[in-house]
């Protein structure tokens, strides 16, 4: 439980200019300077950078990072609107989530620093690697103290910012992470279309209880629920086996831009090598942190200030994570095998998709549920043709790629899976509908302050 109140009306007047300006304001604890509110915005997108790198060090699943991701950018969201006059809090519009206000000192409080306190702090709980989340604190107290900032505004900010982040990690102690840790190991299914694990490490079934979480905003997963997915059948004239031929043409007939798309939205956090009798992982980013990092280009390319980056970062954060339920809810209740399995059964023993196969079931595309519902989020906030360069896989040895849009992105990144040979084309359109009804759903609920 968070308790603070609002001081004066002097006092908010202060705090409301400050989150506004472009420049810094004297307090005897920072230095003027013009670039003051751009320089916050890129330590928060900075921040969440670090952050996704220990979430690749750590090694979380795309569900798991979504919510790795979500809780320090509520955090950060909750202490801006405190401040802002435009943003309104999360409390009773996030499932379960509600900030009772009372007394607390605001004497000294940054707004921007305790926002990225709270982001950092919050971090801390989510993650395994807690010392690299140390370490980012202790770089940003320095770089602070290196702008002018006085010891005791960067202490009385970063306790001000850790009232929110407690707040919020007390919250997430009832969405029913831990109990999932408990759950029995997934039982496979002898039924032919039922998912299996693949090569070449054939790891099991990845977080097969997530659907059990509690959602942000969408609330009953029924009303998210796609079609049912084709029904299974390797006679050569249904349905099924059609897309399961087109599935294997797509790699063997796949273009030098197809392969591009395939490698460039792979995403996958754990690709294992095979090396004669070796094998070793190599560690990528999540699908949910690719488009986080979307969230922060558009943010700088816009040149949004310090409030609005942290808001888009937050919506579309919700957005991520609550796809992801909805998705293995789906992946989970169908439990179809992936087209890997059965081509290899039955057409060609030798086959191996341009991706790595990932480990859960087919039926929806979790790329196109999770990729549609943030371009929908930030087609939102940014417009329908909004033209950037997405350089968010440079640092793992992929070249940018240019968009005209969100949703061209998105809808990239869906069919990036039937090139790559690891989806159905219907787990694909159906998965961008599923993901369509998410962000309509979180907008609906989430409605943003405006640009």
């Amino acid at each position: 439980m968070i308790l603070i109140c609002k001081t004066n009306a002097s006092t908010i007047l202060f705090f409301c200019l400050l989150a506004f300006a472009t420049s810094c304001i004297q307090s005897n604890s920072r230095k003027e300077d013009e670039n003051a509110l751009q320089i916050d915005t890129a330590l928060f997108h900075s921040l969440t950078e670090e952050l996704t790198d220990v979430i690749v060090r750590d090694i979380f699943s795309p569900p798991a990072a979504s919510r790795v991701y979500v809780y320090p950018s509520i955090a950060a969201y909750e202490v801006q609107a405190y401040f802002s006059d435009s943003l309104k809090s999360f409390s009773d519009r996030l499932t379960g989530f509600q900030i009772n206000k009372g007394e607390h000192q605001e004497e000294e409080v940054d707004p921007a620093i305790a926002t990225l306190a709270a982001f950092l702090l919050t971090s801390k709980a989510f993650v395994f690697s807690g010392a690299e989340i140390d370490k980012s604190v202790v770089r940003l107290k320095e770089h602070l103290d290196s702008l002018g900032y006085s010891a005791s505004t960067i202490e009385s900010s970063f306790q001000f910012g850790d009232i929110f982040s407690a707040n919020v990690i007390n919250w997430s102690k009832q969405d029913k992470y831990a109990e999932t840790r408990s759950a029995p190991k997934y039982k496979m299914s002898a039924d032919p279309g039922k998912w299996k694990p693949t090569p070449p490490a054939f790891m099991e079934g990845i977080e097969p209880e997530w659907r059990e979480l509690r959602t942000m905003v969408i609330g009953d997963l029924k009303n998210y629920r796609p079609v049912p997915a084709l029904p299974f059948s390797m006679e050569k004239d249904s349905e099924f086996f059609q897309e399961l031929l087109e599935a294997k043409a797509a790699v063997d007939e796949a273009t030098e831009e197809q392969r591009a798309i395939a490698a460039f939205w792979d995403c996958n956090p754990y690709v294992m090598n095979v090396s004669g009798h070796m094998m070793f992982a190599s560690k990528k980013i999540t699908p949910g942190g690719h488009w986080m990092g979307i969230s922060a280009i558009a943010a700088k390319k816009a040149n949004l200030d310090f409030a609005r980056s942290v808001e888009v970062q937050a919506l579309t954060a919700i957005a991520i994570y609550d796809a992801f339920i909805s998705c293995w809810d789906e992946k989970y209740r169908s439990n179809l095998v992936r087209p890997e399995t059965l081509i290899n059964e039955f057409l060609d023993q030798d086959w191996k998709p341009l991706l790595q196969t990932p480990p859960f079931p087919e039926y929806t595309s979790g790329h196109s549920v999770i990729s549609t519902a943030a371009a929908i989020v930030l087609n939102d906030f940014f417009g329908e043709n909004f033209e950037y360069i997405d350089d968010v896989e440079v640092k793992y040895g992929l070249p940018s790629r240019k968009f005209s849009s969100f949703i061209q992105a998105s809808q990239e990144a869906a069919i990036s899976r039937l090139y790559g040979g690891i989806h159905y084309r219907s787990a694909i359109e159906k998965g961008v509908e599923q993901g369509e009804k998410i962000g309509n759903a979180v907008l609906e609920k989430l409605a943003h302050s405006g640009i």
